[in-house]
Formats: C-alpha cells, structure tokens, sequence
C-alpha cells in the first residue's frame, strides 16, 4: 500500500479562529427598566485569536525512526509498512546491534568523557567536524550537551526519503551494509557507503544523520535545506538545490532535534571541498559561515590526515584560530601545526603507534616521542576510536588553547 510522503510533512491545519457572542448585562432589578436597545450587529464580538498550534513533527521523526528500526507513532501514515515482516525482522536485528554497540562503546565513551571532557563540554556551545560525512553518532556522543553541530564532508546532502525507498525491499540491507563498518570500526568507508546508498536512493547524508539522532535519543523536530554563499550567509533552499547546486554554492541541511532532557539543538551539515583550491572558488563561504558562530570546539576523527598536507591550510588554520579545543585523533592536525607550543596545553590518551598501512607516510616521530616521555603522562583510553580502531591501539589527543580565542 503507497502513502505520499509529502503527506507526511505537511504542517498540522491551523485552528479556526473561534467567536463568541457578548451578550449585554441585565440592570439590577431595583433599577427602573430601561428600554431595551435594539441589537446591534456589533454586539457580536470576536475573541482573541487562539494560538495556532506548532507544525506537525512527528512525520520527519516517524521517517527517522522507521529507518532506525525503532517503534513509530501510533498515528503514523508508516505504520502499515513497519507492520510487514521485512521491517520487523530489521528492526529485531537493528535492536541487536545498537545495545552491542552501545555497550562496547557508547556506554565506554560517556563514562571516559564525563570525567575528561567535563569542563571542555560546559565550554563548548559550538562543535565544527570537518571532514565528518553523516557521522552524527560519534559527535552527539562525545557532546551530548552542546548545542550546535557542524558537519561538513564530500557526500551529497540528500534528501528525506521518498515513499517509494521506504517500500524498497533493499532499503533494509543496504542500511544494515552501511552502518556495519561505523558500528564495528567507529568510522564510515566512504566509497562503499557511496554505492550502497545509490542502489536504494538514498542520496546522501540525511537519512542516515535522521537514523542517528534517532538511535542517540534525539527527536527530530524539522528539516530544513539550506545553502551559503560566499560570504557564508545561510539561506534556504530547496531540494532541487541541493540536488544540483551551482558551483559556487555550497549546499546543506539544517536538522533541528530535541534531545531526552529537552534540549533544542541544531545539526547542519555541509557537502563542500575543504581543500584550499576548492575553498577558493566558493570564496571560504563554508568557513565564514563556522567562524561567525565564535569560539568553537572541534572534533576530528578518521579524516584521511588531510590537514597534515600544505593543501589544507585554511580549514586547519580555522581550527588552530577559532578553537577553544582540539580532540582529535592523530588523522587530525599534525603536531607540528601546534605553534607557538606556550598556546596549547595538550593532553594525551590511549596509544600512539603507526598508522595504517594506507596512511604509513603520515606517521609523526615527534607524537613518538610524546607518547613514550617519561614526564608526559598518557592517559588511557578505554575505547577504540579512528583508523586503529583497536582500543589497545587507538589515540586522542585534546589541545587546549591557554589564549583567549580572538
């Protein structure tokens, strides 16, 4: 059975102004009686307009929990689609694997972070995650108490899902192929998320930051398309837009949730090339757009050590000028880009050893030799985090700047 998805995300009707009649006061019986007057026509007086009760969100949130696997509404136009047995056994086995995951990591993650980024989380309003793609989960995790997220990655930003990809019977496989490498190894493999995302239309990063808010105890309270200009004014869009934007466009997506204790935040994400070549010809809008949110937070995991190269100046200068901190594993800025030394106190966890085989070029002798100094102390990680995802041979690093951020 087909039910148009835009049903769905239509606002609630607004209520009809009510009126009511004001009819006039009798006079005290002792009083002698007065003529009646004749009515009037304005003796029929409107009262204050009721207050129009806010749009309907629970269809964005009822999209996002149906691809999380988690239960619906009861009023939900999804419901006959979550009633078949192809999203019941998904949604048995999506339970499986998030209390696995939760257990091995999340639960790990709160309870590290609660103790060692306590005070950075009171400090941090504003989280940038370049080089991010959907990764929602990792980010909300780390700073549940945070109130802005920015992501930007290469993967388009697609769309809510159509009807007819909630009905694909593929949906379910390819959702479960492309979350197995960020629920076992902590990070996307991007070209393989690319092609299995295709095969059902999923086009981009939406759906699937829908699907973490919703397995992270987010409800999702709107979407809205969005797009900056050069000099990093948010605008709307539309999805046509951001199908297809121009080239000196960067197109995006505002997700607006609300936490389990109340709390509103907002999610963008932006599909743009951080590259110093490709910052130049949208004119830095995405990186105007991060600087005029103030003093930041940034968050950098498994970014291919992008900003260990010459190319990657701008976005790694953004984030050496604008942050308050730095956690970032070592796929982040490389140590020598921490000058001068006297403005950062940095903090080290886990294990430093080589990276992957793929990335070995990266490799830092100076974080060596900060990770094995007998008057440095390493503090542990009880996590795997990054491409040695391993949590005997995963890393973090936390920079704190000592200087105000200007």
């Amino acid at each position: 059975m087909r039910f148009s998805i835009a049903r769905l995300l239509w606002p609630a009707f607004f209520l009809t102004l009510a009126a009511c009649s004001d009819p006039k006061t009798s006079t005290p019986q002792q009083q002698p009686a007065a003529p009646a007057p004749a009515p009037a026509a304005s003796d029929t007086v409107a009262t204050a307009p009721a207050t129009p009760p806010a749009p309907d969100t629970s269809a964005v949130q009822n999209v996002a929990a149906y691809l999380a696997g988690q239960r619906l509404s009861h009023g939900s136009a999804l419901q006959p689609l979550a009633r078949q047995a192809a999203w019941q056994t998904y949604a048995a086995n999506a339970d499986k694997s998030w209390e696995k995951y939760h257990a091995a990591r999340t639960a790990k993650i709160e309870q590290w972070a609660a103790t060692e980024l306590d005070s950075v989380r009171r400090q941090s309003p504003v989280i940038f995650y370049p080089f991010s793609g959907p990764d929602l989960l990792n980010v909300v995790t780390m700073f549940p108490t945070s109130q802005t997220y920015v992501l930007v990655g290469l993967e388009p930003v697609g769309t809510v899902p159509h009807q007819r990809t909630l009905e694909n019977p593929k949906l379910f496989t390819m959702l479960k192929k492309s979350l197995w490498s960020v629920l076992e190894f902590s990070f996307f493999r991007t070209n393989d998320m690319a092609v299995d995302l295709k095969s059902v239309e999923l086009d981009g990063s939406l759906p699937l930051m829908m699907l973490f808010a919703a397995r992270t105890n987010h409800q999702v309270t709107a979407v809205r398309y969005v797009q900056l200009d050069a000099e990093g004014q948010l605008t709307d869009a539309d999805s046509a837009t951001i199908s297809r934007p121009g080239l000196k466009v960067i197109p995006g997506v505002e997700l607006a949730m609300r936490d389990k204790a109340g709390r509103e935040k907002k999610a963008y994400y932006f599909s743009a090339d951080l590259s110093d070549w490709k910052l130049g010809q949208t004119k830095e809008g995405a990186l105007k757009f991060v600087r005029s949110l103030g003093p930041l937070t940034t968050y950098v995991k498994s970014a291919s050590y992008l900003m260990h190269k010459s190319y990657f100046s701008k976005v790694r200068n953004l984030a050496l000028e604008r942050s308050r901190y730095i956690l970032q594993d070592d796929s982040g800025i490389a140590m020598k880009y921490f000058q001068p030394v006297a403005n950062w106190q940095l903090t080290y966890y886990g294990t430093y050893k080589r990276p992957i085989n793929l990335f070995a070029k990266h490799y830092q002798p100076q974080l060596t030799r900060a990770y094995t100094d007998t008057l440095q102390r390493v503090r542990p990680l009880p996590f795997g985090t990054g491409y040695n995802w391993r949590q005997n041979d995963s890393n973090l690093l936390l920079a704190h700047r000592t200087k105000p951020v200007q």
